[in-house]
């Protein structure tokens, strides 16, 4: 038994599907195959039941599967560990962000990066909150930019940046000709991204939502899943809706106003990782950046 054959275990639980892990961890299905039946023979178990169409793992094999996501988290930990002994700002740092500010700061610090740290190599993984956190806990990221707090005792974070938020009207609003908006005044126009996205609960939440981010009869018929799509359907008359500031430049340019919001809402982007992470110069070197990069471009947009 081997981390590879472990490897090969994981890639089968997550595909069900021999021929689709062998090509996950590039190798090709027989060789796959045969290793499985290998580590069979080594623990004298069945661990998967084989049809034609479908991989299912037995009862023990589930058992050991925990086993072995542990056993290759802690080796990657060890490999870490020597990494970040050699120099702990070169290496991939696998970061997670997410949709609704990967658009809009990736571009702006990714060159700074590079120019600063050219051996720390970004690995980026887009995904909502839930599935961020759930990433950093099985160490499949090393740290994820988040906009609510993990309330997670696995989880450390530090705020970043407060980002302001944006009213986003049809052209044609009556309060477009406003200097500033009142965010209760959307309340009952007002459009949301579809659940998951912490940015919906927090437009609710600024617009007066009571007893927590309830939605309406007209926010549960527009579904967005990005912000693209939800500023569209603004600039199409269908509602208003609270952008975050860094997004301004990329969607300001469609059929809306962009008005500042009279209560100065805002959200905390916030970095999270594990306390134990091996490579903390990796992520002060991040956040050197960020804290740069944003700070100039959030000065811009006030002046």
């Amino acid at each position: 038994m081997n981390l590879q054959d472990l490897r090969y275990l994981v890639a089968l639980a997550e595909h069900r599907h021999f021929g689709r892990a062998a090509e996950a961890c590039n190798v090709s299905q027989p060789t796959l195959s045969s290793q499985i039946r290998k580590l069979e023979d080594d623990l004298g178990v069945t661990l998967l039941e084989r049809t034609n169409k479908r991989v299912d793992l037995t009862p023990v094999g589930s058992q050991i599967l925990i086993h072995a996501k542990g056993a290759l988290a802690e080796a990657g930990q060890m490999e870490a560990v020597a990494r970040a002994a050699r120099d702990p700002l070169v290496g991939p740092l696998k970061l997670g962000v997410i949709p609704t500010l990967a658009p809009y700061l990736m571009p702006m610090i990714l060159k700074p990066l590079r120019q600063s740290y050219p051996g720390l190599a970004i690995e980026l993984w887009e995904d909502q909150t839930r599935a961020l956190i759930e990433g950093l806990r099985n160490h499949r990221l090393d740290a994820a930019l988040l906009a609510t707090a993990a309330d997670s005792p696995e989880i450390t974070e530090i705020a970043l940046f407060e980002e302001p938020l944006l009213a986003a009207l049809p052209l044609d609003h009556r309060l477009a000709g406003a200097k500033t908006v009142s965010e209760e005044a959307l309340a009952g126009e007002l459009l949301v991204l579809a659940d998951g996205h912490c940015l919906s609960n927090q437009a609710l939440a600024a617009c007066g939502a009571k007893g927590g981010p309830a939605r309406t009869a007209l926010q549960n018929s527009m579904q967005a899943a990005t912000l693209e799509t939800l500023v569209n359907l603004v600039g199409a008359g269908y509602g208003a809706t609270l952008i975050p500031a860094l997004a301004a430049d990329s969607l300001g340019h469609r059929d809306i106003a962009l008005r500042r919001l009279a209560g100065q809402s805002s959200r905390t982007i916030r970095l999270a990782s594990r306390p134990g992470y091996p490579r903390p110069q990796a992520l002060r070197a991040l956040e050197k950046v960020i804290r740069a990069e944003v700070g100039a471009a959030l000065r811009r947009r006030v002046s």
